[in-house]
């Protein structure tokens, strides 16, 4: 939960270094898979979630024709809509509409129309491009209090940014990408490698996995189906920099920012043995643009 497990220190987002710099090392033959066609993606439904630190955010879900599974866009601020949404379906009413999210301003007791003539125009669209995160799904460090990964940690201090009044909102693509692309169950086999001495890409690999199996394909459509064309992306991965950009750059990286593990800036964080193995060989094997002599 934003603001729980991660401190609630106040800064703004240009604080955290940004650079927009991309190397040439990454997973190299390993990298994420690139489409040369975007998915099809649709917004079935969307919610308003409060959250436990007081802020509020909406969560769309999406379908899509290459998998079945439902990945998830956390959308904070109000000027960020999805196309797909709002566009009118066959047949439908406007309690079918306000049911599955299609509504302007906020939902009421007594609420008959998706549309009010007067709602509030919402927060002032800034033009400074949104912050984006592109999470992949981590049962472990996110719900299991894991310390062998900061995914969690990357999660609640990407939903921290977004609500900053000066942020400009944001979007937390949410995939189902459970172990880096191989699932829970393979990633439970390699946790027990990493255990006899491997790290995690030498674990993948034992499994006859690549070292990183996701792509990004679907977080470029449903970017795009939330109206984004130009975004500050908060990831140390220079694959996911190339990846969310292809096939044909439909979504333009304007900046990169860092994401620092919070435990190396003494603002607490994940401290343990195993997340400071998971760092180093991310740095070292497969390109991720931190330095680890920043850590403390």
């Amino acid at each position: 939960t934003p603001g729980i497990t991660t401190p609630t220190y106040r800064c703004d987002a240009a604080t955290i270094p940004v650079d927009r710099s991309i190397p040439d090392g990454g997973c190299g033959a390993k990298k994420p898979r690139l489409l040369e066609v975007l998915p099809k993606v649709t917004c079935v439904v969307r919610a308003r979630i409060p959250t436990t630190t007081g802020t509020e955010m909406f969560l769309h879900l999406y379908q899509n024709n290459v998998d079945q599974k439902e990945h998830l866009a956390i959308v904070f601020g109000n000027t960020i809509r999805s196309r797909s949404l709002d566009a009118v379906r066959a047949g439908e009413t406007e309690m079918d509409r306000m049911i599955r999210g299609a509504y302007t301003g906020r939902l009421y007791p007594g609420r008959t129309t998706s549309q009010l003539s007067d709602a509030p125009e919402g927060e002032e669209k800034r033009s400074e491009a949104p912050l984006v995160r592109i999470h992949s799904e981590c049962y472990t460090g996110e719900t299991a209090w894991s310390a062998r990964c900061d995914c969690g940690e990357q999660l609640d201090e990407a939903a921290r940014l977004m609500v900053l009044a000066k942020s400009n909102g944001g979007v937390i693509v949410y995939l189902r990408q459970e172990g880096r692309g191989i699932g829970l169950g393979e990633k439970l086999k390699a946790y027990n490698l990493q255990d006899l001495g491997n790290d995690t890409v030498e674990a993948n690999l034992l499994l006859r996995h690549p070292a990183d199996a996701r792509s990004y394909g679907l977080a470029t459509a449903m970017l795009r189906d939330l109206g984004q064309s130009e975004i500050r992306l908060l990831t140390n991965n220079p694959d996911k920099v190339r990846a969310v950009e292809e096939p044909n750059r439909e979504i333009i990286v304007k900046e990169r920012v860092a994401m620092v593990p919070l435990a190396w800036t003494g603002k607490g964080g994940i401290k343990s043995e195993e997340v400071g193995d998971y760092l180093r060989t991310k740095i070292e094997k497969m390109g991720h643009m931190l330095r680890i002599e920043t850590a403390q």
